[in-house]
């Protein structure tokens, strides 16, 4: 589904199901009261309280890499949205496709160990039998059935905190006052647009990055380009494409975890020849795409470029 332009707006709509996001924001506070499991391991958290895309796999990426670079056993835990999966499950891109495990796992597998389970103490489990030291949670603030160690709540700056709105009211999981509680620091991803920082607690350490684009841009240097997008906001890939100087011929966005049928891509493919341009993707969106798709396709990646590098080093500088 797409988000609802009152969930940034707000307007009578907001207004009305306002009693509702209430329900939903009692629901949640009961759900994470709830006792969880310790593991005997560090675990991280990058949540948010926002549903839809806020740079957590992105986070999550960062922080693996960083583990990986020191020599910390580190394994990512995944609920594997959009997939089939019951069980603790480790991931293998060789054998697994988005749709069984999801697709930002796919991503995570590329980088460190990764589980896959809506129960993410029996993920936690199975990791730290296979040998992990550290685990990194792609998500799961709101999830309850796992104790954290350093939990930290990523903010879109472009979206901040929507209407300030629950469910189905707004985009909120539950008030960024009651997220940021259990949080020791927040992430900032991109200008501070909409005034997020404004609505959470002055004695929360803030860390802000920036999204930058991966290597492969440079080959779409003086082409013009038919940027497709299935992610929480699209736009926010086609404006980084346009910060750094692609021309973009065409967009077109899709829903989150979209699955792109054969008919829609050979639509993309024939426009995109039709305009002379160059199909272009996200990381996340290629992990969705067939392997003859794919290679008809640019992926662009992206990485996060902290303002502060020394003060992120410090934060994770116990774990592990």
């Amino acid at each position: 589904m797409r988000a609802p332009g009152f969930w940034q707006t707000g307007g009578w709509a907001a207004a009305l199901l306002a009693p509702l996001g209430a329900l939903y924001a009692a629901a949640t506070a009961r759900r994470v009261a709830q006792p969880g499991w310790r593991a005997p391991v560090p675990v991280i958290c990058c949540g948010n309280a926002s549903a839809g895309g806020s740079g957590k796999t992105t986070l999550a990426l960062d922080i693996g890499a960083r583990l990986a670079a020191r020599g910390v056993a580190a394994a990512f835990l995944s609920r594997g949205y959009g997939g089939r999966v019951s069980a603790p499950l480790r991931v293998d891109p060789v054998l697994h496709a988005a749709a069984a495990v999801g697709d930002e796992p796919l991503l995570l597998a590329a980088v460190a160990p990764t589980f896959v389970c809506a129960d993410r103490a029996a993920s936690a489990a199975a990791a730290v039998a296979a040998g992990a030291r550290v685990l990194v949670l792609d998500d799961g603030l709101q999830n309850p059935s796992l104790v954290k160690d350093l939990s930290l709540l990523v903010i879109d700056g472009a979206a901040g905190f929507g209407n300030r709105r629950c469910i189905p009211a707004g985009p909120l999981r539950e008030p960024a006052a009651a997220a940021a509680v259990r949080c020791q620091a927040a992430v900032l991803i991109g200008p501070d647009i909409t005034g997020a920082l404004r609505h959470l607690p002055p004695s929360l350490p803030v860390l802000r990055a920036d999204l930058q684009p991966g290597p492969e841009l440079a080959t779409l240097a003086g082409q013009r380009v038919l940027a497709f997008a299935g992610i929480g906001r699209p736009d926010k890939f086609f404006s980084m494409l346009e910060a750094n100087g692609v021309t973009l011929a065409a967009r077109a966005a899709f829903p989150d975890h979209h699955p792109f049928s054969a008919a829609e891509l050979a639509r993309l493919f024939a426009h995109a020849a039709t305009l002379g341009a160059r199909p272009v993707t996200t990381a996340k969106d290629a992990a969705r795409l067939t392997v003859a798709d794919r290679t008809r396709v640019t992926v662009v990646g992206v990485r996060l470029a902290w303002h502060d590098e020394a003060a992120w080093q410090k934060l994770l500088a116990g774990i592990g």
